[in-house]
């Protein structure tokens, strides 16, 4: 079953009186449960693909589906609350909320989107961040932990709503090779557990050498795609 639906995709940005064309007439689909990788050169769309599959942009033409639905043109509101209910992110610069705890990063989508017994939420928040090898760092602030850190931290926070589609931009460029398997080994068991789906922009080999499939964009347009399952 597909997760997400992409026809004819396009986004154009305007700069001064001139059109930059960053993804033309972009057509793919991408099944539940998949390990997936858009890969290609700066430049070639693959950050303006994952914001518009994500739901944190909108495209200038052609439809994209998520989960079962049109989300090409739904307001702020509603591009908010389908992706506290749907998605989850790991961001290359982090994105942790300065004033939190490394445990309230965490818990924090939870307190927007679920409704789920303290007890429970506390066990599987604590869970999550034992999985990702910071569970002894919950009290600190963000800024009282290293980048290495920090990104585990958010792909714990990624993962806590157990959410259909995880969006990772570079999830493992600031981690060591080790915690970077750790966290690669993580996703996949999620994947597993729960058939979530993960679709990554990375130039990390690590990564690029587990994805199922691969998605090639050069230019804005989608050159090739690889499906490692078939082999």
């Amino acid at each position: 079953m597909s997760l997400v639906e992409i026809s004819n995709l396009s986004k154009t940005y305007q700069m001064g009186e001139v059109t930059i064309s960053a993804l033309k007439e972009v057509s793919l689909e991408i099944e539940e449960g998949t390990f997936v990788s858009v890969i290609g050169p700066s430049g070639s769309g693959k950050s303006t693909l994952m914001n518009l599959i994500g739901v944190l942009d909108q495209p200038t033409s052609g439809t994209i589906k998520v989960a079962g639905q049109e989300v090409s043109h739904l307001n702020g509101k509603e591009r908010a609350n389908f992706r506290g209910d749907h998605l989850g992110f790991v961001f290359q610069n982090f994105n942790l909320i300065p004033v939190l705890t490394v445990y309230e990063n965490v818990e924090y989508p939870l307190i927007m989107v679920k409704n789920e017994n303290a007890s429970q939420q506390r066990d599987h928040i604590n869970g999550l961040l034992d999985a990702v090898g910071v569970l002894d760092q919950r009290s600190k602030m963000p800024h009282q932990i290293s980048g290495g850190q920090m990104q585990r931290v958010a792909v714990a926070r990624a993962l806590v709503t157990r959410p259909k589609l995880v969006i990772a931009d570079e999830p493992t460029a600031n981690l060591d090779h080790d915690t970077a398997h750790k966290i690669i080994n993580l996703m996949k068991e999620m994947k597993d557990k729960w058939n979530t789906t993960f679709i990554f922009s990375t130039h990390d080999p690590k990564i690029i050498g587990e994805a199922e499939i691969i998605y090639t964009l050069e230019d804005g347009m989608l050159k090739n795609r690889e499906d490692r399952r078939l082999k």
